[in-house]
């Protein structure tokens, strides 16, 4: 328990820009597979985090006959399975396909876009972000630059309400009523769009981040990494959309060109009801790892959902970029979420596992010190016997990390729990530009 061992507490920024690049971005994914001391491991990306129900009752069959019997969730929304044979990478390759899931080989690494989960279905925010993630995939994967973008670069489309757009993303939309913010890197390269628009400029962004990056020689794999004489203006972004004949208006305010304050919150666990009274179900999952039994419970309510057509995207299955799974149209959500926290899910919104992340650790990885897993888990295990008394927006989130790589740690501000050589922790608080 973190109580009960060596800590060092203090505050450290964020880990500063990358220096220029001299090698291969060897981000994981479903074709090039990670070797981990647990077996191969495979990055499925999910666009938007949305799967159909067949999809993922195919990843749990995958998950079963190829790897560990487990899913772990990213936080970028994505899927992981871990345990995979050596050989076994054709087959998973094939399997994935068939369910549409691996729509381009060329592609399939820089799918990386999030959007805001709660879309549609609580009132807040615009709602088009489907529509546009749908777009944009459609585009990377006929794009014949987009191969050339690290599989770090990140998309995020925002309904308005500021979640996704506060994870930085390299490339960012804000949906408003009648157009679309999109911005470039952070700060006030941003400029406005109209929606039916909005996909499109943001591959030409992305395409503007590669030009930059050739222009500057340093290999840059995110827009953060581009030294200060080669940073894309509002201008320059401006120009290369027009050039594209694309209409483009500045960005007035300059609240709106900016990260939304406060730290990146997604939808909590519990009922979510829009305001046509629809209800739908929002699941967090324990320290981003679930059973197969779980999944698959969570694709049986979704497949209820769906046979009641009671949401438009009832049916469908949202991963989240917080290591939650969101079941729109979920019809008696308070049923379900008994049913799901029966089997071992968050669905209490006042529990002590809200925020709570980790690294894979030990045995699964050899770089990790420990096992970081079952120190969170009995460290959690601890508060949840303690009063507790959060603040106005909740403590920051908790990442534990077995060594200084802090795979996996959450965006914005958060409590860094690492691992050290001597069998300790080290707590420090991190937070942009401090």
């Amino acid at each position: 328990m973190l109580a009960a061992m060596p800590t060092t507490p203090g505050t450290e920024p964020s880990p500063p820009a990358v220096p220029a690049r001299d090698r291969g971005d060897a981000c994981p994914g479903a074709l090039r597979l990670h070797s981990a001391d647990d077996g191969m491991l495979a990055r499925v990306r999910l666009v938007a985090g949305r799967l159909a129900v067949p999809q993922a009752r195919a990843l749990a069959d995958l998950a079963e006959r190829y790897g560990d019997g487990h899913l772990d969730l990213t936080s970028r929304g994505n899927v992981q399975l871990r345990g995979l044979g050596d050989g076994c990478s054709g087959e998973l390759a094939e399997r994935l396909a068939a369910v549409g899931l691996l729509p381009s080989p060329r592609h399939e690494r820089v799918r990386n876009v999030v959007a805001s989960p709660a879309a549609g279905l609580d009132g807040g925010g615009h709602g088009r972000v489907g529509e546009w993630a749908a777009a944009l995939d459609d585009l990377l994967c006929g794009s014949e630059s987009a191969p050339r973008l690290s599989g770090r670069f990140l998309f995020a489309l925002d309904d308005g309400r500021g979640d996704v757009a506060a994870l930085g993303a390299d490339v960012t939309l804000l949906a408003r009523p009648s157009d679309a913010v999109l911005r470039l890197g952070a700060g006030a390269c941003a400029v406005a769009v109209p929606a039916a628009d909005a996909p499109r400029a943001a591959l030409l962004a992305a395409e503007l981040f590669l030009s930059l990056s050739d222009a500057s020689g340093t290999g840059a794999w995110r827009v953060r990494e581009l030294p200060d004489d080669h940073r894309p203006t509002a201008d320059t972004l401006a120009a290369h959309l027009r050039a594209a004949g694309l209409r483009v208006s500045p960005v007035v305010s300059e609240e709106a060109a900016e990260v939304p304050p406060g730290r990146p919150v997604g939808p909590p666990p519990g009922v979510l009801t829009a305001p046509d009274g629809t209800r739908s179900l929002s699941v967090l999952i324990r320290l981003a790892r679930i059973s197969t039994s779980g999944w698959r419970l969570l694709a049986d309510l979704a497949e209820g959902a769906a046979q009641r057509g009671e949401a438009r995207a009832a049916g469908e299955l949202r991963v989240t970029p917080w290591r939650g799974v969101v079941l729109p149209g979920a019809g008696d959500p308070e049923s379900l979420a008994r049913a799901a926290a029966d089997a071992g899910l968050i669905t209490d919104p006042g529990s002590s596992w809200l925020g709570v992340t980790a690294c894979t650790g030990r045995p699964g990885c050899a770089k990790s010190h420990t096992d970081v897993r079952a120190d969170a888990t009995a460290t959690v295990a601890l508060l949840a016997r303690q009063p507790h008394h959060p603040g106005p927006q909740g403590p920051p989130p908790v990442h534990w990390s077995g060594c200084e790589r802090r795979c996996g740690h959450p965006g914005g501000e958060w409590t860094d729990v690492t691992a050290t050589p001597d069998g300790g922790y080290r707590v420090t608080h991190r937070a942009p530009g401090r």
